[in-house]
């Protein structure tokens, strides 16, 4: 029987939008808020990184990686089909605030413009401004970050 996760879903949609990890790669298993994560990294960072990005979706209690690190493979140059535009990459910040426990999409403005990204709105902290910056540049497709979100 299978039965629809949010968790399982939340993260391995996470999974997809960061440049840094390997969401075609990575199993992801649920049970009662702990998260399995399985398959092949190409970095010990790959790895970590990949287990941070699980741990801040909304309901994850904890993380076991279980990934192995394998040797990097050279990335072959896009396809026509692999290239994202701007409204792409628009949804997949809001996606990528609103599926992380630190970030409000809901204050969020996002506007893209040839990869280029302008993020605005309030932050609770500079901290959750700084993430915000920092999950947005590692988006597939993002070219730079302006953040100009305040502070309140």
């Amino acid at each position: 029987m299978l039965i629809f996760c949010p968790f399982s879903n939340g993260v391995q949609v996470t999974l997809l939008f960061h440049r840094s990890v390997s969401a075609g790669k990575t199993e992801v298993d649920v049970k009662d808020g702990i998260v399995t994560l399985r398959g092949d990294a190409t970095s010990q960072a790959q790895k970590e990184l990949t287990t941070e990005y699980a741990r801040d979706v909304e309901g994850v209690k904890d993380v076991n990686n279980e990934m192995t690190v394998s040797k990097a493979s050279k990335k072959t140059s896009q396809t026509a089909g692999e290239k994202i535009d701007d409204a792409s990459i628009t949804a997949q910040v809001k996606m990528a605030l609103l599926l992380h426990r630190s970030t409000s999409a809901l204050k969020t403005t996002v506007t893209t413009k040839r990869g280029a990204v302008t993020v605005g709105g309030k932050a609770k902290n500079a901290a959750e401004k700084d993430l915000v910056t920092k999950l947005i540049k590692d988006i597939n497709g993002v070219k730079s970050v302006k953040n100009r979100m305040t502070i309140g």
